[in-house]
Formats: structure tokens, C-alpha cells, sequence
């Protein structure tokens, strides 16, 4: 199973014996719905669940979770068009940080928002979570679509990499994706503390903004790309390159 979810044995037993009981059973459910193209209902993720994992899943359960972290298939998000993509506001969190960026230690205060990579008209979309630490990128995904998944892939990757984050704070815009049920249960099983810059006040959340800035300098504006895919790759060598060799200063960290 834990190879199955890519977490390690240790991991597997810190969220099993979590507050949040359903963790583990959300991931084996995640799971199962993406690898079956994001289409199933409750009742399939069932059968899904006994395929891959040989566990037998009340359905009720299985609804219950998807529910909770807000799985649900693409066809059925159609059907609720006028309500995808909105802010809900009653998950909207408090300024924790109030442009206080400055922290003593890793895995304290993480920074995360999604920018656009725009190339003769075609675009995606980067998800990235920083720490403020000392700005290292934790977690990043790109993708064709600004949507839930790419944000809760971004958190996900993050989780798997970094063990200890109970007590964590992250930041963000108050975007639909920050202020979904999935987002919000996620961070409250990882004892993560969720914290929202001011409706239109980018300063609020200047690390990241910041980063972005130096990102497309020394990508988009500093290479004769030709195509986005081209664009896409000078990124991601990009982030590796920032991660493991780049200069900071000490005073900005940027």
C-alpha cells in the first residue's frame, strides 16, 4: 500500500494515527479516481478500492470522504458550472503573517500561488509552494488547466516530500482553490494552519509574487523561445537550477 501512494511506512502510520482518521483512506480514494481517468462515482471507487487494495469500503464511507475532500467527477462539476471556480467565503482565513515574511527555521511559514506561463497566445498554469525560510521551492506542478487539482497536486507533492509540517503555516490568495473543502481538510489533517492575504492586496503575499518576477526574467525574457513546451522546460531546469545552485541573497533570500 505505501507503494502504492508513494509515502513511506513511517508517513503511513503518523497519518493513520492522526485526528484526522480519514487521511489515508482519502489518498488510497484519490487514488483510485485518478487513475480511472477522474470519472468514477462513489459506488465504482468501491469496487476500485477492493481491485487495487483488496479493502472492502462501506459505501456510505466512501461518499462520505469524497464529500469531505471534494472528489468529484468532471461530468457532474459541469452540471454545477455556475457555482465551479468560486471563492467560498466561509473558508476564507485570516492574514496570520501581516507582510511579517521573516522566519528562524524550514517547514515554518510556506508561500504558495499559481501564475500564468503565456507563449504567443497558449498558456499554462505553474502551482508553487515556497518556504520562506530561505525561498527554496518545496513542491511545484504545471498544467494546461487552472483548477483545484493542480493546487491540491502541488500541496500533495509538498506533503510527500517534507515529513514534519504539524504547526506549519502556509499563505496564499484567497483564489477558489485555497478557500475549497479539499484544501482546507487537507491542511487541518496535516496540523497545517492556513493563512490568506487581503482580497487584492498582492503586497500581502510579496515573496512568491516576487519569485514569479524572477522567474519569468530569467526564463521568458532571457531565452529566444520559440514554443511553449520550450518555455515549460526552461521552468522546470529553471527550479532546479534556483534549488540547488542559484545565488540568494541574504538579505531578500530571492
Amino acid at each position: 500500500m505505501c507503494a502504492v501512494l508513494d509515502i513511506s511506512p513511517k508517513t503511513y502510520y503518523k497519518y493513520r494515527n492522526k485526528d484526522d482518521p480519514d487521511y489515508i483512506d482519502y489518498l488510497m480514494i484519490k487514488n483510485v479516481f485518478d487513475k480511472n481517468k477522474r470519472c468514477y462515482g462513489y459506488r465504482r471507487i468501491k469496487d476500485g478500492l477492493i481491485d487495487e487494495y483488496g479493502i472492502i469500503m462501506n459505501s456510505k464511507k466512501v461518499l462520505r470522504i469524497m464529500n469531505k475532500y471534494h472528489i468529484q467527477a468532471e461530468y457532474i462539476r459541469k452540471f454545477k458550472i455556475k457555482h465551479r471556480n468560486k471563492r467560498i467565503e466561509d473558508n476564507v482565513k485570516p492574514n496570520l503573517l501581516n507582510r511579517n515574511f521573516n522566519t528562524t527555521r524550514l517547514n515554518e511559514v510556506w508561500d504558495t500561488d499559481i501564475t500564468y506561463l503565456i507563449f504567443n497566445g497558449a498558456r499554462a498554469y505553474l502551482s508553487t509552494i515556497i518556504d520562506l525560510y530561505d525561498r527554496h521551492v518545496v513542491a511545484y506542478v504545471i498544467s494546461k488547466r487552472n483548477d483545484l487539482k493542480l493546487v491540491i497536486d502541488t500541496l500533495n507533492q509538498a506533503l510527500a516530500k517534507e515529513k514534519d509540517v504539524h504547526g506549519l503555516i502556509i499563505h496564499s490568495d484567497q483564489g477558489f482553490q485555497y478557500t475549497s473543502y479539499e484544501y482546507k481538510a487537507i491542511c487541518e489533517s496535516n496540523g497545517i494552519t492556513i493563512s490568506m492575504a487581503r482580497k487584492g492586496t498582492p503586497i500581502d503575499d510579496s515573496p512568491i509574487e516576487s519569485w514569479h518576477s524572477i522567474l519569468k526574467k530569467e526564463t521568458l525574457y532571457n531565452n529566444n523561445i520559440t514554443s511553449l513546451q520550450e518555455y515549460i522546460q526552461l521552468v522546470e531546469e529553471w527550479i532546479l537550477f534556483y534549488n540547488t545552485k542559484r545565488l540568494k541573497s541574504k538579505t531578500t533570500r530571492n
